[in-house]
Formats: structure tokens, sequence, C-alpha cells
């Protein structure tokens, strides 16, 4: 599975994450080799808060849009699953498996009452495995890059936590581990050094050149959120500019060749 292979280089896989199709045309255009949905930046664009704010109707219709105008395989953020039971999240994971998506994200934390909380592991664990068992008897391969929100939350004994969960997902089907949040060279070292699992890290102020990611062993790096909400502090900056100035010189001096 080729989506798969681009876990296994020396060089990491840099990961899009894109939120429309023009962001996707242009992940495309730039080179990238895979684009991945941002779960807070579709949310944002479509005016929800995170943490499955949006429908998985409205999740899927932009699949479909992002499948029509990339080629590049494509992981989509499926947050907790979007099903109160594994079989819940088994008919959504083969609807996007027909729609040629190539992976998707699981996360062990949910977000209640506005306030995201980290899921006890072995019942996530044992959710984990029922949708990998699921998808091997249906015989659809989805590449399960598995979340968990240790260092993201703050957790005091964050590494540690890491490992206890990394370990029970690597053994209940998971094929990466995504650890958001994490930036320390120390706590990235003990990771891979503990997990056959390929990591994943994420877009954080102080996190490592891609460089020296690689030479610590990280496979994967994603960038959340970020660049989306960089784009809308530009436009943000822009139309004050514009109704301030009463003028639209400032869109053309901030444009392109």
């Amino acid at each position: 599975m080729y989506f798969t292979q681009l876990h296994q280089q020396a060089e990491p896989l840099l990961l899009a994450n894109v939120w429309d199709a023009a962001s996707a045309r242009a992940a495309q255009a730039a080179g990238y080799a895979a684009i991945g949905t941002s779960s807070a930046a579709i949310a944002d664009i479509l005016g929800y808060a995170d943490g499955e704010g949006i429908s998985f109707a409205e999740l899927y219709a932009l699949v479909l849009r992002l499948r029509a105008v990339s080629d590049l395989p494509l992981s989509v953020d499926m947050e907790a699953g979007y099903g109160e039971t594994a079989d819940a999240v088994l008919d959504k994971l083969f609807k996007l498996a027909a729609a040629g998506v190539a992976g998707i994200n699981l996360e062990d934390s949910m977000v209640r009452n506005g306030v995201r909380e980290l899921l006890d592991s072995t019942v996530f664990a044992q959710r984990l495995h029922a949708i990998r068992t699921g998808l091997q008897a249906a015989g659809v391969r989805l590449f399960l890059n598995v979340r968990t929100d240790t260092f993201l939350l703050g957790l005091s004994n964050a590494l540690a936590e890491t490992l206890v969960r990394s370990r029970r997902y690597a053994m209940s089907g998971a094929d990466g581990l995504f650890v958001p949040g994490l930036v320390s060279e120390a706590d990235i070292t003990a990771i891979v050094a503990d997990t056959w699992l390929p990591l994943n890290v994420m877009c954080m102020p102080g996190l490592p050149g891609f460089a020296r990611l690689a030479a610590l062993g990280v496979k994967r790096i994603s960038m959340g959120n970020f660049l989306h909400g960089r784009m809308q502090q530009t436009l943000q900056q822009l139309y004050a500019t514009v109704r301030n100035e009463q003028s639209f010189q400032a869109v053309f001096d901030h444009a392109g060749p």
C-alpha cells in the first residue's frame, strides 16, 4: 500500500493538512506526497467548534470534493470516530475507503461540554481492536494513525502515559502513533525507542527542524490547523486594511506575480 510505504522512509512524510478543494490543489501543486484533513480547520471554515462539531455527512461531502480535485493519498481526521460503537465507526470507514481514502486519524480523547478529556486507554484499545478486526474481515485496508493527547493536554506524566498507550494501541491494530504537542528531543527519542509504530509529530512552537526530526526517527510530520490559522489571520488583517485605508491597494501589494 503506497500510503503505508510513505511512513517507512528515512525522510519523514510531510503531510499537507487541508480544509477545502483550494488548499488541496495548492498542496498538490507545491509537490506534497500526501494530504490529510484538519478537523479544526474544517470546523472553523464551516462555523463549528472543534471536536466533531461537524456532522459526518458534511465531512464525507468534503472528502468527495478533495478526491475530485486531488489524486494524492488522503488521510481523513475522524476525531473520536463519529460513532458510539465500533460498528458505527466501521460503517463510516467503509464509506471513506470506498471513496478512495488511504488512511484515517482516530484520537483517544473526546470533547465533552467544550472540554477535551482523555479516554480510558484500555477501553479505547478494545474499540481500536474491534475496528481493525472489522476492517480485516471486510478486506478493507486503511492506515490507522492513532492519536494520543497526553502531551496536548499537558499531563504531568505525559511521557510515561504515552508509552503505556502506544504499546496498547500497537497491540490493538494501530499502524501509526500520532502525538501532538510533542516537541522535546528527549521525549521523541524515548517514544521512538519504545515503539515499532511510525511516530507522527505536529507543527508546534519549538518543534525541531525536519532534518533533526528525521535523525530522531520521526516518520510523519503534520501541520494541524496552524497553516489555516495563519491564513485566516492574514485575511483578517487584509480586510481591516482595506476598510481602514479605504483603498484596495493592499490587495495588490500582497498579490503574487
